[in-house]
C-alpha cells in the first residue's frame, strides 16, 4: 500500500519531468548530445530531494503511530497472495524508468542510464524496508526487497538490451465491494480503498508479441496484449476464511486468485508529432487502459464486457 501511494504520487506528474521518447529538436526537453554537467546536477537534486523528502515524510506521517522497535525480520510473503508484491515490482519499474529517463537527457550514455536506473529505483524502495524493519508493527521483509529488486530489473534490462520498454507494467482499479465488510483493513472512501483493497487492484504485463519478436505486422504497434493478475475475497491478510457476522446475517468470504487476458494501447508506440501528446502519452502509460477481459480463476473462464 505504502509504495502505490508513492508511485501513484509521482505517475500523476511523471509526463512532465520526462524527456518525450522522439524530443523535438531545439527544446529544452530534448536529451543532451553529451554529457551535460548542469542537467546531470539538476536530476541529481531532483531526484535526491524527492528521495529525502518523501522518506521524511512518511517518517513523521506513516510511522509516527506505530510502536518502534530494534531491527526485526517479518516474513510476508505469503500474505495478500503476494498482491503486495506486485506493487513492490511495478513501483520498482516506475522508479526506475524516472531515473533512466532523467539522467539519459542529461547526456548520460543510454545503458549506463538503464544501469543507474535501475539501481537508483531499487536503492530508494530499500530505504522503505530499512524503515520498516525498526517499526514493531512490521520487520525488514526479503520478499519485498526481491520485488523491488525484480521491478527495477526488468526495466533495466529491457533498455539495456532493446533500447525500449517492449513489455510495460501497469495498474488498474475498480471498486470490489468488499471494503464494507472490513472497511478499517479495505478502506472507507475511493481514495483508501484504492491503496488498501487489493480485491479491486490489478497489476498488469502489457506487451505487443511481434514487437517483442522485433517482427513487422500488420497489427498496429501501440495495440497490445495484457495479462492480468488480481485476487477476490481476500479479507485477512494471512488468506484464512473471513466469517462476518452483523448479527442478522453471516457471510463467509475464502480468497482466491484471479487471472486475466485483455488487450491494451501502449501510448508511447502512436506515431505523433505533437510534442504535449508525447508527454500526455508517456504519463497515461502507467495505467491500463478499460477493455473486455476474459477471467480466469477457481471458477472457472468468465468474460468481463468492461473491465477495468
Amino acid at each position: 500500500m505504502r509504495s502505490l501511494l508513492i508511485t501513484l504520487f509521482f505517475i500523476s506528474s511523471i509526463g512532465f519531468q520526462q524527456a518525450p521518447p522522439k524530443p523535438v529538436e531545439g527544446t529544452f526537453l530534448e536529451p543532451a548530445d553529451s554529457f551535460n554537467k548542469g542537467r546531470a546536477i539538476g536530476t541529481s537534486i531532483f531526484y535526491g530531494s524527492g528521495w529525502i523528502g518523501s522518506t521524511l515524510a512518511l517518517q513523521y506521517v506513516w510511522y509516527k503511530d506505530f510502536e518502534k522497535s530494534s531491527f526485526q525480520f517479518f516474513d510476508d510473503s505469503r500474505e495478500w497472495m503476494q498482491m503486495d508484491k506486485m506493487g513492490h515490482a511495478y513501483s520498482g519499474w516506475t522508479f526506475s524508468r524516472l531515473a533512466g529517463d532523467l539522467y539519459e537527457w542529461s547526456g548520460v550514455d543510454h545503458k549506463k542510464s538503464a544501469i543507474i536506473g535501475g539501481s537508483l529505483g531499487f536503492a530508494y524502495l530499500s530505504t522503505f524496508e530499512f524503515l520498516d524493519a525498526y517499526n514493531e508493527a512490521w520487520g525488514f521483509s526479503w520478499s519485498d526487497l526481491g520485488a523491488n529488486f525484480l521491478g527495477s530489473a526488468i526495466y533495466t534490462s529491457q533498455e539495456y538490451f532493446w533500447n525500449d520498454q517492449r513489455i510495460k507494467l501497469k495498474f488498474s482499479f475498480s471498486n470490489s465491494g468488499l471494503s464494507e465488510y472490513r472497511p478499517n483493513v479495505l478502506g472507507n472512501s475511493f481514495s483508501t480503498r484504492l491503496l488498501k483493497d487489493y480485491n479491486g487492484q490489478t497489476y498488469w504485463l502489457s506487451f505487443n508479441p511481434w514487437v517483442i519478436a522485433n517482427k513487422e505486422s500488420k497489427i498496429p504497434e501501440w495495440i497490445t496484449i495484457a495479462a492480468g493478475y488480481s485476487i477476490h475475497n481476500h479479507l485477512i491478510g494471512d488468506g484464512s476464511t473471513y466469517v462476518y457476522d452483523d448479527g442478522t446475517s453471516t457471510l463467509s468470504f475464502t480468497p482466491f486468485r484471479q487471472y486475466y487476458l485483455s488487450l491494451d494501447v501502449d501510448f508511447e508506440k502512436i506515431p505523433t508529432e505533437s510534442r504535449g501528446l508525447k508527454l500526455l502519452f508517456r504519463a497515461l502509460n502507467y495505467v491500463k487502459v478499460p477493455f473486455p477481459a476474459l477471467e480466469f480463476s477457481q471458477n472457472g473462464v468468465g468474460f468481463k464486457p468492461f473491465y477495468f
